[in-house]
């Protein structure tokens, strides 16, 4: 934006231009990248991010094909006369787990299903939170109550437990639930983390629907004749994405950590399809705590990484998205 220029009058009475004064404009993509690229822990907490997806992709078939090892390929020299698994060693990175088999290969592999489970199940739980919170803080009444209602019973009811109980009956037989909708396994585990997780949604976005609706720019929608749908799709949603794009990296994790706790419970993904929730719960069933280390350390370490690294990029994403806070 350039403002007119301004004059001086010098002594001889002649008007002299002064140097124009030139405010340069930023878009809001441009204000939240010059914010987000402050935050250097935010934007290390990315890069483990990508790191970590990448590997979920292509760590496991990579791993094989270094080591040789194929994910379910069980080696008797990896066990010693007890059937106690050896550590690592230059051609068993990360050592053994207890069957023989090669813990960096199923690491690797891990990462894509824990990875998967998180991201499918948070964007699922997104999705049903958004519509029931859009729908209970926008039209209000009766929506509202019974909403809400439905929404307080999930959050107060003792999640691990009642998971617990779904997953064992989906997995006891081969049909599953529901008419053989759920089947047994990861499908079960994801239907389990999203009935838990949407209700945190549908709150939040409830209470960022009933602010929204009273401000002008939706009274004026409302007034210019708008629908209600073209009210909700082009006036509040816009104003929803970054609050939901800032809890969609706090739910990942913790949607991860919930899979891992099924899988460590012996009820998450099936014993082939390696998750590090399943390596972990290992060391429960087999009693190797003092004895096998590295069943607990590298996975472990995983599971840590990947959460630190998504609550760091929500908080940097939540200030940078945030006009009122300073650096």
């Amino acid at each position: 934006m350039t403002q007119p220029p301004d004059f001086d009058v010098s002594p001889g009475g002649a008007a002299i231009a002064l140097p124009t004064a030139t405010i340069a404009r930023k878009s809001p993509s441009q204000l939240f990248w010059e914010r987000f690229s402050q935050d250097k822990a935010a934007l290390a907490g990315g890069i483990v991010i990508i790191l970590l997806i990448f590997i979920a992709f292509f760590g496991g078939p990579i791993a094989e094909k270094i080591t040789g090892h194929p994910q379910n390929q069980t080696y008797s020299q990896m066990t010693d006369a007890y059937g106690v698994p050896l550590g690592p060693n230059g051609t068993f990175w990360f050592g053994a787990d207890s069957s023989g088999r090669d813990l960096f290969v199923l690491t690797m592999y891990g990462a894509r299903t824990s990875l998967f489970v998180g991201i499918v199940a948070s964007g699922i739980a997104l999705l049903i939170g958004l519509v029931f919170g859009l729908v209970a803080g926008f039209f209000g009444g009766l929506s509202d109550t019974v909403l809400s209602r439905f929404g307080d019973v999930l959050l107060a009811v003792p999640q691990i437990l009642i998971a617990v109980g779904v997953v064992a009956a989906c997995s006891t037989t081969k049909s599953g639930c529901l008419g053989g909708l759920l089947q047994p396994g990861i499908t079960v585990v994801i239907a389990v983390i999203v009935l838990f997780s949407w209700s945190y949604i549908a709150r939040i976005v409830r209470g960022y629907t009933l602010s929204l609706r009273e401000k002008e720019f939706v009274e004026s929608a409302r007034a210019a004749g708008a629908s209600n749908f073209r009210i909700l799709w082009q006036e509040i949603l816009p104003n929803l994405l970054g609050p939901l794009i800032v809890y969609a990296t706090l739910l990942i994790p913790t949607n991860i950590l919930f899979e891992a706790a099924l899988s460590y419970l012996g009820l998450g993904v099936p014993a082939t399809q390696a998750s590090w929730g399943s390596i972990l719960s290992q060391v429960s069933s087999s009693g190797l705590y003092n004895v096998a280390w590295w069943l607990m350390l590298f996975p472990g370490a995983f599971l840590i990484l990947t959460t630190l690294a998504f609550n760091l990029l929500g908080d940097g994403l939540r200030d940078a998205f945030d006009v009122r806070s300073e650096r």
